[in-house]
């Protein structure tokens, strides 16, 4: 009888084991599913071409100050990424090299 349920009991671990090392293998397949490709770099905010800087002072962000930007590399498309804040709101702004919006 104790042959019977050490038997069962081992049985019992050796399937938990295996369906646990299942999960997990679907668990790192997901992860490495949703890895971005952007590549973000730091930029300090008077590096920014002229014509952003220029888009930021327009009365289109009046009142948005820039805190922080960077340049964004995604796949074939570069643009720039400033960070910006009003008060207690804050935001983030896409632009071509030309200072236009990126969608």
């Amino acid at each position: 009888m104790k042959k019977i349920i050490l038997a069962a009991t081992l049985a019992f671990a050796g399937f938990t084991a295996v369906q646990a090392s299942e999960v997990n293998t679907i668990k790192n397949a997901a992860i490495v599913a949703v890895q971005d490709s952007a590549v973000k770099t730091p930029i300090k905010l008077e590096e920014l071409p002229e014509p952003i800087t220029t888009a930021l002072k327009s009365d289109t962000y009046k009142g948005w100050t820039a805190t922080e930007a960077f340049t964004v590399k995604e796949g074939t498309k570069e643009y720039y990424l400033v960070n910006v804040k009003k008060e207690a709101e804050t935001g983030s702004l896409k632009f071509d090299k030309d200072g236009k919006p990126v969608q």
